[in-house]
This record gives structure tokens, sequence and C-alpha cells, in this order.
């Protein structure tokens, strides 16, 4: 009898146009024209795979805040590419690394949701991932023909009911259905197409989805919300879970917590992953690494990192004391938990607005690790046996260096210490991050009953 095999680290690379900080564009180092360059996003994602990362991941918006030309000509962050365009286009330049894009539920109906994720995970080969996440702005809304976002917990109960929809579209023809039998004339065996033929409270779709059954059964589902509303959605449905925390305290809090709500949706703790978002400074000592950021945060305009901040908390920071308190500004949408985050750590800290905004201009909340491979592997390796994290989530401030650095100096010190492979696992993304293949919701089990 062979034991099990080590518990391991999995990661992934957030690509993000030249960096994850606000004054990445502005670091002499860097092309700022790479933002639009395709061949840009191919190198990054080369590099991810030769470190053998689990996925690389892109998140996305639906514009542009309302804020003047002038401050977002400063450098606000654009999503210049739509992720799901990129991904198929860099799977065509990779092999074994998943690809994990970000699609609103809110702005897209399922199933052209379902048809397109359905079609990456086969080009990929069984790589993609989706995203869910359900808009948060006013501005978005806008794009799309109403004059506000939808309230915070119908937006969550609209997206519980649309991944219902979209698993049902997916399971639309059984595994084995297409047999392309010549002779006969029989393309797919007619007995294994199903008709959803759905119609809940939000939603009413009939199917089938003329794609067959995706490599993966359902491209793997991550979700990023954090707010109560979202860890439920999570521990329904979710298979990685984005999050940012900035204790280990408050990690832990998050794991267990969300293990035990997915516990009461009958599902096993290894079924759920955690990613909390990190964002690694990495120098040869630990003054180099302190010095890297300090040239970053020399670059950074602080009307811009306030206008960040005054975007994640709803409200405009501009009329306060720069050098003031953060005032209680907690808003009851947009992003719940961001917002609680960064009011808790400027009280924790005592961080005036123009400390806050700094502290958040690289890692927008996620924790930032100043130091060198071997103290940045000592705090993963922390969280990870202490009960606070599956894998991580690695935004690098600066691109493509920021990537190359981790994957030579951050992950040979993972793997020294037997905390992260050396090779992928499988060929699928799900075979890599260790999760269950799902069955098809319509295949009978021997005994004629439909399986769960």
């Amino acid at each position: 009898m062979t034991s099990a095999a080590p518990r391991q680290i999995r990661l992934g690379a957030f690509l993000q146009s030249v960096g994850h900080h606000l004054a990445a564009w502005r670091h002499p180092d860097v092309d700022p024209r790479n933002a639009i360059s395709l061949d840009h996003f191919k190198n990054l994602a080369r590099i991810a795979e030769r470190g053998k990362f689990d996925a690389i991941f892109f998140a996305d918006g639906l514009g542009l805040p309302p804020a003047p030309a002038a401050l977002l000509a400063k450098g606000a962050p654009i999503h210049y590419f739509d992720p799901l365009l990129l991904q198929a286009v860099l799977s065509t330049v990779t092999e074994r690394i998943g690809l994990a894009a970000t699609v609103s539920t809110s702005y897209l109906p399922p199933f052209h949701l379902a048809r397109k994720f359905a079609a990456l995970d086969h080009l990929s080969n069984g790589r993609a991932a989706w995203n869910l996440v359900t808009s948060g702005t006013d501005f978005e809304a806008a794009n799309f023909g109403l004059p506000e976002q939808v309230g915070h917990h119908e937006r969550y109960a609209r997206a519980r009911e649309y991944v219902d929809v979209v698993r049902k579209l997916w399971d639309s023809f059984e595994d084995d259905a297409f047999i392309f039998d010549q002779a006969a004339g029989k393309y797919f065996d007619p007995a294994k197409l199903h008709v959803a033929d759905h119609k809940g409270e939000h939603y009413s779709v009939r199917g089938p989805l003329a794609v067959g059954r995706p490599p993966q059964g359902y491209p793997v589902l991550v979700q990023a919300g954090s707010s109560d509303d979202g860890q439920e959605l999570a521990a329904a449905t979710a298979e990685v879970v984005f999050t940012a925390q900035q204790t280990l305290a408050d990690a832990q809090a998050f794991y267990k917590g969300l293990k035990e709500r997915a516990a009461r949706y009958g599902r096993a703790p290894g079924s759920i992953l955690v990613f909390p978002g990190i964002q690694p400074i990495i120098g040869r000592t630990q003054q180099e690494a302190e010095d890297k950021l300090g040239q970053l945060q020399s670059l950074l305009d602080p009307v811009l990192s306030i206008g960040l901040l005054s975007a994640f908390l709803n409200r405009d920071l501009s009329t306060y004391p720069i050098d003031g308190p953060l005032p209680n500004l907690l808003s009851t949408e947009g992003w719940q938990s961001r917002q609680q985050l960064f009011v808790d750590l400027a009280r924790r800290e005592n961080l005036s607005i123009r400390q806050l905004a700094l502290r958040i201009a690289g890692g927008r909340g996620h924790k930032t690790l100043i130091g060198t491979p071997q103290s940045i592997a000592d705090t993963l390796e922390e969280w990870f046996t202490q009960g606070a994290a599956d894998g991580f989530n690695i935004l690098p401030p600066v691109f493509p260096f920021g990537l190359g650095e981790f994957t030579d100096l951050v992950i040979p010190e993972l793997r020294r210490r037997g905390l992260f492979r050396t090779e992928y696992e499988g060929k699928t993304l799900r075979e890599n991050l260790g999760l269950t293949r799902p069955l098809n919701s319509y295949t009978k089990n021997a005994d004629g009953t439909v399986a769960a």
C-alpha cells in the first residue's frame, strides 16, 4: 500500500498589463507599449509554464470609471484585451498551464458563456477556467443600459442560478455522445443529447448547447468574492477561490470558514482550493527588495493612487485631508469585502489616506511580501502549512521581470522544501489541481439513478 503524495502548493500567475503596481508602466526598464502587445503576453505565458504554474489568470473590467480624463491618463488600469480571446490565443503557445478568464454573470447571457468556455476547453485540451464575478460598479452597469448596478444580494442570487444553467448546458451531450459512424451515417448518439429546458426565477434557457461536453466535464470554476454573499456562492459552486488577506490570522479564519461552509453543501475540503493573492517584491537582500519597492513608489502620482482607493471605496476621497485618517465610508454595494479590508488595515496600522493609498498601489489589498526568495518562501510555507492557503495567486509588480524573478528564484526555493512540483501531474487543469472531473448530470448510474 502506497502512502498519499504530500500536499503541495498550487500557484496562479495573475497577468495584468505591464505589472500590478500602478506605476509599473513608468518603470525605466519597462516598455509601456507591452500593455497592448500580444507578444508580451505570449512571453509571460511561456515564463509561467516554464515555472510549472497551475494557471495564468486575467481579470477584467467592463469600462472606465467616471473620473476626469486627465486623471485616467496618469495610468489608470485598463483591461485592453478581452480575457477569453486572449486566453484562446495563448492556448496555442502553451501546452499544460491552465487558462483562467474573468467573465461577469451580470452582462453576458449564460448560453453565450457556456458556449465560449466549452470552446476554450476544447481548444486548449482541457485547460480552461472561468473566474466568476458579478460586477460591482455603476459605470459598468451604465454601459449595458442600466441606471445603476443590481443590488449586491440579488447579483449573487442571480449568479447562483446562472452557474446552474451553465452546468446544464455543458452537460447537453454526454461524454461519449459523438461516435462519428460514417458507415451508419450517425454523427452522434441521439439518446445522449439532453435539453436543459431551464425555467427559473432569473433565467429561462432551453438549450441544448451545440458543443460537445468540455474535456474537463466542466471548466474549473473560480470565484473571487469574499463578502458573505460571495463566500456562500463560492462554498456552493467554486473550486478555486481567489481572496485577499493581510494577516495570517485573517487568512486562517477565511480558510476555515469557507471550508466549513462548503461542508454544509456536502463538499469535501479538498474540493475547494483557497488562493490568497500575494505581491512579491524580490531582492538578493532585504535592502535590495525595499529599494525596488521604493523606486516604484517614487514613480507613483499620489492623485492616481487616491483615485484608485476612491474607486474601491465608492467614495471621492479627494475632498478629505490626504494626511488625515480614513473616514468611515463603507458602502453596502460594490466590493464589500475589499472595502472592509482597507478599513481594517487603516485602523489597525493607523494609516492616513495617503499612506493607505500607497499601500494598495501595488497589490490592491493583496499582501505584499518584500524580501529575499528565502524569506518570501518562508511566508508562503507558513500560510500553506498553518491552514491559511492551498495555493497563491501571484501578482508581480512589474512584467516581465517580476514574473521571471519569482519563477527563477522563489519557485526553486519552494522545490528545495518539497512544496512545489517539478513537473505537471496531468494534462488538464483539473488533473494538475487535484480536482475531480464531474460526472454528467444526465448520466445514469448502474442502479438507474441519475449521477449527482
